[in-house]
């Protein structure tokens, strides 16, 4: 692993601080990306500063990920791996509640517009490497779920992971969807009730690891993983 390459937006807390742990144990080299930048050097620092980059990345801005990507190929000159994880929920309804249209527009624009800004800015580099493309979904992107606005934008994640795949069938690329349950991350405060069982950061980012550490000619599509007890 020591001469791969692996993105992971949304690194600088979370799944993907977790991820970018594990990752860089097994070797690759890390580009972390996401806004908080003190965040991203602290852990480049940690990690080790010389086989890791931080990159202060808004994935809904297209020209920040162009941004990242370049950075990127000026500093390593590849890339074998991206984690689109980048995202947020704010448990908006349909019906209850105040209505704060910058909120969920926001949603969509960190979600889903820049999961695809993501792929589309990284899969030709993949193609070069056959590397591997993997989305964060959730199990709400799985199942209905009363956090409505939220679970609709990770249904499309789920449909845009399903569309990359085949779209990269023949390419060489593997493209895996995580879909974690209930996660014990500051993403999650206020939006389960005390007592709900949780799974750890780092219990995702171990999936993650399963998935990237098959043989070539195996590709794990899915990944659908809840703490024992969920029930949904």
């Amino acid at each position: 692993m020591e001469d791969k390459v692996f993105i992971i937006t949304g690194a600088s807390a979370g799944i993907g601080e977790a991820t970018a742990k594990r990752a860089a144990e097994a070797g690759y080299r890390v580009v972390l990306a996401a806004r908080s930048e003190r965040k991203l050097e602290q852990l480049a620092e940690e990690l080790g500063s010389r086989r890791t980059l931080a990159v202060a990345c808004d994935v809904s801005d297209w020209s920040s990920q162009q941004q990242m990507v370049r950075r990127t190929l000026e500093c390593f000159g590849r890339i074998d791996a991206v984690f689109a994880n980048a995202g947020f929920s704010k448990g908006s309804s349909f019906i209850d509640g105040i209505d704060k249209p910058e909120e969920w527009k926001e949603m969509v624009l960190v979600n889903v517009y820049g999961a695809f800004a993501t792929a589309r800015l990284t899969l030709p580099e993949l193609v070069k490497t056959s590397g591997h493309f993997l989305l964060t979904g959730s199990v709400v992107g799985h199942v209905t779920s009363i956090r409505n606005f939220y679970s609709a934008t990770k249904w499309a994640v789920t449909g845009m992971a399903h569309a990359i795949r085949n779209e990269m069938a023949g390419k060489g690329v593997r493209v895996t969807l995580v879909e974690p349950g209930v996660v014990d991350t500051p993403f999650w405060d206020n939006l389960q009730k005390p007592g709900t069982p949780e799974l750890h950061p780092d219990d995702i980012a171990r999936a993650v690891m399963f998935a990237l550490n098959q043989p070539p000619h195996v590709d794990v599509n899915d990944i659908l993983i809840r703490p024992a007890g969920q029930p949904h």
